[in-house]
Parts: structure tokens; C-alpha cells; sequence
């Protein structure tokens, strides 16, 4: 599968060869739903927390006798029928962490990647770099690349003027090629891959 390279300036910089094995397979969903919920329940803190009734701070004492008062029979003061009681199975901390194979998560990333080819999302850059961080300068040069959402990923090495001048444009990420994730594939428009990227994702998956 042959796919034009492309220069910031939006002319042609020659072509590359996609890896059928990455960028052509038939996307599956299910993969890569399991590898989005795996990765947003990942990145959840966990650090919902209620008081129970053994953490208020209340007298335990019995409220009243247990019989003759006409009224209902009630030991503590600290249970969750009461304001400011405790909660019963209230949330606690914990990690949202669920499993998935090392194996799934590769081609569910094969399979994002697949997805964009086949849709028309994937552009292949020779470079990101630029000689000043200017968001103006590198906006232009995405107008005539008609990039509006896009991820963007680099070497293993992001250029230092790239990566300011895009960081105020919004709706453009740049990461690293250690950074790809299934995730942020999806949820932008296009993706946009250096030829350094290109040639660290057919090692990694060689």
C-alpha cells in the first residue's frame, strides 16, 4: 500500500510503502473498544472516598431504651439512618485498573491504525520541524496540509520549535512515538505520522 509523502509546505516529498501487516488489516471494533475502555478506566484516580460508619465522629452511645419510649429502637448515633450518619457501601479507594493482554493491546493498535488508512485519515510527514516556534507560521502550514484535528507523532524525539508552536493550536496533539495510544487515535481526525515514526512503528511490530 503506497501512500504520498508529504513536506509542512503541503507539497510532495516522495512516497512510502505502508506495512500491510499495520495499515491493512480490516478493522475490528471489538479490539478496539476493549483497548478503550481498558486505557480510560486506567487513567481514572480512584480516589472517591465516603465516610462508613465506623470513620464518623459521634458518640455511640444507645440513644435511648430499648423499650418504652414509644419510639423506634436505635443503638447508635453513627448509622446512615441518621443526618450525618455514615454511608453504607459508599465508594472507596480503589483502582479502576482492568486487565488486557500485552498481545490485545498491540492489535488493537494495529487495527486503529488500519482504521485510519483505510478511512483516509493517515498523512505521512517527512518532518515536524521547524526553524522558529511560531503557532502563526505553523498554522498556515496546516491549512494547506487541511489539518483542523489532528494527532500528531514524531521519532522518538520531538522538535522543541514543533512542539510550542502547535501547543497553542487547539485541537492538535503531538506526541512522541513512545506516546501512541489507541485512544487519542480515535478521537481525533486525522493522524499524522513523521517518517521516523513510521519507521519506529514497523520495528516495534517487526
Amino acid at each position: 500500500m503506497e501512500l504520498k509523502m508529504l513536506s509542512l509546505d503541503g507539497n510532495e516529498a516522495g512516497a512510502v510503502t505502508l506495512n500491510k501487516d499495520i495499515f491493512g488489516l480490516e478493522p475490528r471494533p471489538d479490539l478496539i473498544h476493549r483497548c478503550v475502555v481498558w486505557q480510560l478506566a486506567k487513567r481514572r484516580a480512584g480516589t472517591h472516598k465516603v465516610k462508613t460508619r465506623g470513620e464518623i465522629a459521634r458518640t455511640g452511645k444507645k440513644l435511648a431504651a430499648q423499650k418504652g419510649t414509644g419510639g423506634a429502637r436505635h443503638g447508635s448515633h453513627r448509622v446512615n439512618l441518621f443526618r450525618g450518619g455514615g454511608r453504607s457501601f459508599g465508594p472507596v479507594v480503589r483502582s479502576h485498573e482492568i486487565g488486557l493482554p500485552k498481545k490485545v493491546r498491540a492489535l488493537a493498535l494495529k487495527h486503529a491504525l488500519s482504521a485510519k488508512a483505510k478511512d483516509g485519515g493517515l498523512i505521512v510527514l517527512d518532518k515536524a520541524a521547524m526553524t522558529e516556534a511560531k503557532t502563526k507560521a505553523l498554522s498556515e502550514h496546516f491549512s494547506k496540509l487541511d489539518i483542523v484535528n489532528a494527532l500528531i507523532i514524531d521519532g522518538t524525539e520531538i522538535d522543541t520549535n514543533f512542539r510550542n508552536a502547535a501547543r497553542n493550536i487547539p485541537h492538535v496533539d503531538v506526541l512522541p512515538i513512545q506516546g501512541i495510544n489507541v485512544y487519542d487515535i480515535l478521537r481525533h481526525g486525522k493522524l499524522v505520522l513523521t517518517k521516523a515514526a513510521l519507521d519506529a512503528l514497523e520495528a516495534r511490530f517487526k
